[in-house]
């Protein structure tokens, strides 16, 4: 939820398929740049 809450809180589509729509594209979303990996961090001294 947390990351769904990270592209905005609200729904902007107001037809129920709608938000179907714009729920499902945020999750693909999420989903490809949770793909793309997480950088690595490295300490430095």
């Amino acid at each position: 939820m947390r990351c769904l809450k990270a592209f905005g809180e609200r729904i902007a589509a107001r037809h129920p398929d709608s938000q179907t729509a714009e729920i499902q594209i945020r999750v693909a979303l999420i989903n490809r740049l949770n793909a793309l990996g997480t950088a690595k961090i490295v300490r430095l001294a």
